[in-house]
């Protein structure tokens, strides 16, 4: 016996399959808006969801909404700076850029994982960081190689601006020579060893009295070492360290301090009067680079991107 099914039932059938179909199409449809392509840049493509990415990414790090315009302004610009990078053949490969994104994260004091959750975490994808990041990359490499010499700040014009404003240009200051030495001790020695080790240091201390011969004995010490020459001037020493050296004489070690490796002690090989940049001068060095490279880089993106091929929708 053939049972007939009620056209009410039929009719809810086809309402239901038109539902989920609908909501098919209506998720596709998001999705294609999402992928479809805003820009084109000389063949490379922005699409929306680049835009969307990279907003969300700006307001990240800046906590401001940037206009939609402007984002596709700074894709532009990165399109733009890439491939003139590629004709002078600076481009990171894809190791280079994950080592820029991994240093990032350390700055942050987050690992390569934590910083990739982060993100996620606020729905922006790695790769965007990592855009940003490339692009930067290349653009800087470029400018300060192919414009080098006209970024170069003379020692004439620093002059000239420290001395409109009144400031020193060279501070009297010292220049030392010196050569590291450690007395070694096991870690985890008790208190008695690194003492016994400090009294040694100390007698040597009265023995070595120049760098000839805190060489010639340091060098064939079993479980002590000296380091090679380092040269320093006083703005580059932390001011204790300078003081110390300061009242050493010439040829002779650093009282010994007790620190992780062991006893540590510094031969101070020579001590000679300098003049270096003043703290302002080096800000006003700084300064007058800064201003020059972001004039240099202005003109140059402004001439790519005039020659590049860009159609918005």
């Amino acid at each position: 016996m053939t049972t007939i099914k009620p056209r009410h039932h039929h009719l809810r059938s086809r309402i239901a399959g038109c539902s989920v179909a609908l909501a098919m199409l209506t998720s596709s449809g998001t999705h294609l808006h999402a992928q479809s392509i805003a820009c084109m840049v000389t063949g490379e493509p922005i699409t929306n969801l680049d835009i969307e990415q990279r907003t969300k990414l700006n307001f990240l790090t800046t906590r401001k909404q940037m206009p939609r315009q402007e984002v596709i302004d700074q894709l532009i610009d990165e399109k733009v700076k890439i491939r003139e990078a590629k004709k002078f053949g600076v481009d990171p490969t894809a190791s280079d850029v994950d080592q820029s994104f991994a240093q990032m994260g350390s700055r942050m004091r987050l690992s390569t994982e934590q910083l990739t959750k982060s993100l996620e975490s606020q729905g922006v994808r790695p790769e965007t960081l990592k855009a940003r990041l490339k692009a930067e990359m290349v653009w800087t490499s470029l400018v300060r190689g192919r414009y080098k010499e006209s970024l170069q700040v003379g020692e004439k014009e620093v002059n000239a601006a420290a001395q409109e404003g009144g400031e020193a240009t060279k501070v009297e200051a010292f220049e030392y020579k010196m050569q590291p030495i450690v007395l070694l001790v096991p870690r985890g020695a008790p208190p008695a060893a690194i003492e016994a080790r400090k009294k040694e240091a100390e007698v040597l201390r009265e023995r070595v009295q120049s760098c000839e011969a805190a060489n010639s004995y340091f060098k064939s010490m079993q479980n002590g070492t000296i380091r090679d020459s380092v040269t320093k001037t006083s703005a580059e020493l932390a001011p204790p360290l300078r003081e110390m050296l300061d009242k050493t004489p010439i040829g002779h070690l650093t009282p010994p301090e007790i620190t992780k490796q062991g006893v540590e002690m510094v031969a101070l090989c020579s001590r000679k009067p300098t003049t270096v940049d003043s703290p302002k001068k080096r800000e006003i060095r700084e300064k007058m680079y800064t201003e020059k490279y972001e004039a240099k880089q202005k003109a140059y993106l402004a001439e790519i991107r005039k020659a590049a091929m860009i159609e918005c929708r």
